[in-house]
């Protein structure tokens, strides 16, 4: 993909002009663009041969859009190397110096990311955001409750919701005045309510699209659950164009988490979204042991799937009528699988894995044809 196509597809992911459509009970800014999924890489952006394969694997599980910081000349002449060899749109995460950002701009970055608390003086920022006009290149102005201008901690004493939104209208207000509209914003922090709060104050005042994430959310569990509540409240309030799930993780599994965020709002589906009981003394079969095993066993699969594992009868046929591939456990090791909510064969417990493997494979091939 050539980076004038990456541009194009980022574009369409969320960075440009807002497009409001009503989907559901929420409305989502973007319009009839998809939520899109971000990442970032963590590998040392000069290595180019490493980085390439993380974003690579990043994309394989099903991000839009990738974001790879650039901290150095040096490394921004490795982004450029990056750049011919992926075909996913790359954002390049700028800190402190503006001339990096111009130099990627050369080379075929898709979105430039600055943080206004540290990128320099006014006329830096118009220097960047003359070089995007020139490039039609989208900026996403990424304010961070860690990274607030000096002047407005020194105001508010401590970052506040209020401090984000100062800071992001600050630049805003620069935006408007050279004509460029094609950006959009993230006002993050650490602190849900911080955060939630700063979102839906911008999204009172501006159109335009809003990348949001709970900043340094933590490790895998307790990140995935702060970043669920923080972004899943928002989303629900029809706020969000590009989501990142902020995780001490592999970056692969970021991506997966945003999934299941989207999916459980039934925003967006990618591969089997599994529902389960937590099993109790009732199940037929190891309900627990048997959903890990689905679960890596169906991980390749991209195509949308409802499955339903349950290990007993008293909501399992419930829950198999309303997905397309059912499992309820029964006495005497017949456990009954279904199809589009009607009964299909039974099965043994030994057998699980593989008639549930086999059945939603048939269906990803049905789904083809």
């Amino acid at each position: 993909m050539k980076a004038a196509e990456c541009g194009a597809a980022l574009r369409e992911h969320g960075c440009g002009t807002t497009r409001v459509t009503s989907i559901a009970y929420w409305t989502m800014r973007g319009g009839d663009a998809p939520i899109s999924i971000q990442s970032m890489t963590n590998t040392e952006t000069t290595d180019v041969l490493a980085t390439v394969r993380q974003i690579q694997d990043i994309k394989d599980a099903g991000a839009d859009i990738v974001r790879v910081s650039v901290p150095t000349m040096d490394a921004a002449e490795a982004f450029g190397e990056i750049r011919k060899k992926v075909e996913v749109p790359l954002v390049a995460d700028i800190h402190f110096d503006y001339r990096i950002a111009l130099r990627v701009a050369d080379l075929g970055v898709d979105c430039l990311r600055i943080n206004p608390g540290n990128i320099g003086r006014e006329k830096r920022i118009k220097e960047v955001i003359n070089k995007a006009q020139d490039l039609n290149i989208p900026l996403r102005v990424g304010v961070n409750a860690g990274s607030i201008e000096k002047d407005l901690q020194k105001k508010y004493g401590e970052p506040t919701s209020d401090a984000l939104v100062e800071s992001a209208m600050r630049h805003v207000e620069i935006l408007d005045s050279m004509n460029f509209n094609n950006f959009k914003l993230s006002l993050k922090a650490s602190d849900i309510f911080m955060a939630v709060d700063a979102y839906q104050k911008i999204a009172k005042i501006i159109d335009n699209p809003l990348h949001i994430g709970i900043t340094e959310a933590g490790g895998l569990r307790g990140g995935t659950v702060k970043s669920s509540i923080g972004l899943g409240y928002l989303l629900m309030g029809g706020i969000g164009d590009t989501i990142r799930v902020s995780l001490a993780a592999d970056p692969v599994e970021e991506v997966k988490a945003g999934y299941e965020i989207l999916k459980s709002l039934n925003i967006r589906s990618r591969g089997v979204k599994i529902i389960s009981c937590p099993s109790c003394a009732r199940q037929a079969f190891p309900v627990i042991d048997t959903v890990k095993i689905l679960e890596k066993e169906l991980a390749h699969i991209k195509e949308p799937i409802t499955l339903s594992i349950i290990g007993c009868v008293v909501n399992g046929p419930g829950e198999a009528a309303q997905t397309e591939i059912g499992l309820t456990g029964g006495g005497q090791d017949n456990n009954l699988l279904y199809l589009s909510g009607l009964p299909h064969t039974k099965v043994a417990s030994s057998k699980i894995i593989e008639k549930v493997v086999q059945l939603v494979e048939e269906k990803v091939k049905e789904k083809n044809i």
